[in-house]
């Protein structure tokens, strides 16, 4: 029987990769259609009309103002398929409509204005998070049983079972309130001018400290519980008692042998953390009034303005599909057994 040829292996390891990669796109193009679908669905369920929202709460609006409003923006239509076809063709095109409570304003626009907050409080946390919640996880799992692991376990628990709300409040009672560190609220001190670029960030690290302590000291517990439990299952296998054998030190075993395999399930914990910003923004923001998407979305639930809260959702749920594809694509890349 002829040898096989020395590409096929090659061949078939990219084809494999290639069938995976296919394979976890295209149930992320599904997932998002659901989504688009459910996000149509969801809030023509709430209670309340629009037309009432557009014209104010005034009681005395007449039957003809109503009529006209909901010719202009397109309410008078058929919900199933006219709305329904209407609203998946806008967002194809990138178009999420126009804000009722910002009197016409994009709903693309309102978002923009609210990323760049989040994405500064919570970009920065989750790298602060990461840093030393996996730090502390490591060292904790390999010095398990120790000082350190009882009182680095012992702590994280304690700041994974904490709401980001209770951490706010009690960071601006002492910080804020008792001590008078740092402003209490806001992006930026109301009404102020700035001489120069370095005097508005600095206003603008002021008013991130405490937020950002929040989100970071959130964040650290569960990093920390997950890299010391993944640590502790790599320390009993084969490759570990090898390196020991070899008379590896301590220090070197874990850091090129075993954190290498236990990085794995903290991959995905962070993808997945990176697209649940928006979920964590709405408590962490409303503490501390940062007008980023958490707050926005606050605002768009009480005033049911439903096209800027499609926007969140569709923005919010996308990310988090997005998060888990790539999450899956590193997954694969780490671990080659789960292509197959």
């Amino acid at each position: 029987m002829p040898p096989a040829p020395r590409g096929s292996p090659p061949a078939h390891g990219a084809t494999v990769r290639s069938r995976y990669f296919l394979r976890q796109v295209a149930q992320a193009i599904l997932t998002v259609a659901f989504i688009v679908l459910v996000n149509f669905v969801l809030f023509r369920m709430m209670p309340g009309s629009p037309e009432r929202i557009l014209l104010g709460r005034n009681p005395n609006v007449s039957a003809e103002a109503l009529q006209q409003t909901k010719e202009r923006w397109g309410l008078d239509k058929p919900l199933i398929p006219d709305q329904f076809v209407s609203y998946v063709v806008a967002t194809v095109q990138g178009d999420l409509g126009f804000s009722f409570v910002y009197r016409g304003k994009p709903v693309t626009q309102v978002l923009a204005e609210r990323v760049g907050p989040t994405l500064l409080l919570f970009g920065l946390g989750e790298l602060i998070a990461i840093f030393i919640g996996l730090a502390i996880g490591a060292y904790s799992g390999w010095r398990r049983g120790g000082p350190v692991d009882y009182v680095g376990n012992g702590i994280s628990l304690i700041l994974y079972s904490m709401p980001y709300f209770l951490i706010g409040m009690g960071l601006l009672v002492i910080f804020a309130t008792a001590l008078g560190w740092f402003p209490t609220y806001g992006m930026v001190t109301p009404g102020a001018t700035y001489d120069s670029v370095g005097e508005h960030a600095a206003d603008i690290l002021a008013h991130l400290a405490l937020p950002l302590a929040t989100v970071a000291i959130g964040l650290i517990g569960q990093y920390s519980i997950l890299m010391r439990a993944s640590v502790i299952e790599t320390m009993n296998d084969d490759y570990i008692t090898t390196a020991r054998a070899k008379g590896l030190t301590g220090g070197r075993i874990l850091r090129h042998h075993a954190l290498p395999n236990a990085m794995l399930p903290a991959v995905t914990l962070i993808a997945v953390n990176l697209g649940y910003v928006v979920a964590g923004a709405i408590t962490a923001e409303k503490v501390f009034n940062w007008p980023g998407l958490g707050t926005l979305t606050v605002e768009a639930l009480e005033a049911r303005d439903f096209p800027v809260l499609q926007g969140v959702f569709l923005l919010l749920s996308i990310s988090v599909v997005a998060a888990n594809l790539v999450a899956d694509l590193i997954y694969g890349v780490l671990d080659p057994r789960v292509r197959t």
